[in-house]
């Protein structure tokens, strides 16, 4: 049996290589998950049954419940009836567009998981902006910034919110109630949503969207990668964006150099022989290209007709979502390598390019975006998989949406209930799922790939760890050093500081593992100072939220990154200001509503 001082050790070792594997991504974060538990269970500090009762906790229920609501809700058509409202309403007009998105994404984040709502929205945004002409990097992230603003407002908002609360019960403190955090959450929301609609038109980039052109009436245009030969006049051209289109007449989106990505309106770099172009535009302007040798296909299609085959062939865009049965698998062994009708193009991952030739061996991971070419006739089958999105899709035929209402009834009954407190949320949750699969607007097998196994994983592992911490001290001594920091100062200052670290935290792993891993030494910290812990356990809601500055912490930065054309510093133009905005906010509201 070891020591509580080596076992300390030994806790703090497993910590921090829990840590390195999900902040590297070496490894797939379940798992990670499993590896914490099996850690545990073998050096002895858990037993094989505390090992496991993450599996029983009703946070992880009631996430994995949330799951499958909000898919029932999509799959029928609910929520997508708010968004032909937004594509009706805002007609053209490019202000309206704007607030009418992101007011309908708080709203439907305040009580759908935000990853769903972001997901739906992502192609709708990417259709708008052909239609009302702007940029889609425009108000992507400012999407999914809203999405998590918004989700910090209801008790359901977001997972994190779900977790703290029944941890803060299993610690015998109260449970959170349904809109308890909606009473500084919204004013949070509101300040922040108005400093976005006036900032982001300044500080967002702007990527025009590559594919615009599934509408039968519109004038063909089409996507394609060509390379720069070795006699072409194009060598040494650094403005190739106003070349390309006065000379040639092509569009040039992205410029790819040794498995790298460059934006030609950002970074006004010289044109080297090897270069890949991704361009746009016309059937004849592409093939006197061609032919006049100033640019060459660049995996090597002899017959590629563009357009002009009797399949009526579309290059379109594909995202990768969370829940796709594809995630970490080899682009090569999906169903669209197999047939023979659908031509990968390439694969761009986060600001890495794949040809082709170099795709042997990529696994997919979330948000990653697939280059492909298919007759039209085969969207309607990609459309109704959920292992892509059709980045510029703007809508598709919705189904079951006679079934929209019940879906809609139930997800109602189910926040009433657990708002007025009629039966805990994990029943009303679990009561919601078993009424919509009655009623067919869950079907079974939808339920089961609805669930985002990772996420549930990953809490069980990260409840585990931090039981751990608790069982042997390490929580403890954590609270201790870290109240060495802020010895003597003022509540209001400790609480920053709790809110602070927990943002930093987030920024690196996720919102969840973050939640989870934190809330103990919180309310140590709390108990320390003879303090009521509430304060700190809503602080933790707010400071795992708030991760506005990465891509990497929040599941919808990360699907936002691909089809926005973002870099990492994208996201601090906003990300920075806008957390500092809510940390603030949040330290100052905080006590006033529940006070130490």
């Amino acid at each position: 049996m070891m020591g509580l001082d080596l076992q300390i050790m030994v806790v703090s070792l497993i910590l921090i290589a829990a840590l390195a594997l999900l902040i590297s991504d070496k490894i797939s974060v379940d798992k990670t998950a499993i590896g914490i538990m099996v850690a545990l269970s073998l050096t002895g500090i858990l037993t094989p049954k505390e090992t496991v009762a993450g599996f029983a906790n009703p946070a992880v229920i009631t996430v994995g419940a949330m799951f499958l609501l909000s898919r029932g809700l999509i799959r029928t058509g609910a929520v997508n009836f708010v968004t032909e409202l937004v594509l009706r309403f805002s007609k053209g007009n490019k202000t309206y567009a704007y607030i009418l998105i992101l007011t309908t994404v708080a709203v439907a984040s305040a009580f759908i998981n935000n990853t769903p709502v972001v997901v739906l929205f992502i192609p709708i945004v990417m259709g708008l902006s052909c239609e009302c002409d702007f940029s889609p990097s425009h108000l992507l992230i400012p999407l999914s910034y809203v999405s998590i603003l918004a989700g910090t407002c209801t008790l359901i908002g977001t997972s994190t919110n779900i977790i703290v609360s029944d941890l803060s019960s299993a610690y015998g403190y109260k449970a959170l109630t349904m809109f308890e955090l909606g009473t500084i959450g919204l004013p949070i929301a509101i300040l922040g949503i108005l400093f976005l609609l006036v900032t982001f038109p300044k500080f967002m980039p702007g990527r025009k969207a590559p594919v615009c052109e599934l509408d039968e009436g519109k004038e063909n245009r089409y996507i394609a990668e060509l390379v720069i030969p070795p006699e072409s006049p194009l060598i040494g051209i650094t403005d190739i964006m106003d070349h390309a289109q006065e000379s040639l007449g092509l569009t040039v989106i992205e410029i790819f150099r040794n498995g790298n990505i460059f934006d030609p309106i950002r970074s006004k770099i010289s044109i080297k022989q090897a270069d890949i172009l991704l361009v746009k535009g016309s059937a004849e302007d592409l093939v006197a290209c061609l032919k006049k040798q100033i640019l060459e296909l660049a995996h090597g299609e002899e017959n590629m007709s563009f357009g002009s085959g009797s399949k009526d062939d579309l290059i379109v865009e594909l995202i990768v979502p969370p829940l796709s049965n594809l995630l970490r698998e080899p682009l090569l062994s999906t169903e669209m390598e197999n047939d023979p009708d659908i031509r990968i193009i390439a694969i761009r991952s986060r600001r890495n390019h794949y040809s082709y030739r170099k795709i042997q061996k990529v696994k997919l991971k979330l948000g990653d975006i697939i280059l492909i070419r298919c007759p039209r006739n085969k969207l309607s089958k990609i459309r109704n998989s959920t292992d892509f999105i059709i980045i510029e899709d703007i809508h598709h035929a919705l189904i079951d949406t006679e079934k929209a209402r019940i879906a809609v009834s139930i997800f109602a009954a189910v926040v009433l209930s657990a708002t007025f407190g009629l039966a805990d949320i994990m029943v009303c949750a679990l009561t919601g799922v078993l009424l919509m699969t009655l009623t067919h607007c869950l079907s079974l097998k939808d339920a089961y790939r609805s669930i985002d196994s990772d996420v549930l994983l990953l809490i069980i592992g990260t409840i585990a760890l931090g039981f751990a911490m608790q069982k042997t001290g390490a929580t403890q001594l954590y609270a201790d050093s870290f109240l060495g920091l802020f010895e003597g100062m003022h509540p209001n200052l400790v609480l920053f500081g709790i809110i602070l670290l927990t943002s930093i935290c987030s920024h690196i792993l996720s919102n969840n593992a973050t939640a989870v891993l934190l809330l103990p030494i919180a309310i140590s910290t709390a108990v320390s100072l003879g303090l009521d812990p509430k304060p700190f356990v809503v602080g933790i809601c707010f400071g795992a939220s708030a991760c506005y500055a990465s891509p990497i912490g929040y599941q919808t930065n990360l699907l936002v990154y691909g089809p926005g054309g973002y870099r990492f510093s994208d996201y601090l133009k906003l990300g920075l200001p806008l957390n500092s905005l809510v940390i603030v906010l949040a330290s100052v509201f905080i006590p006033r509503v529940w006070p130490f």
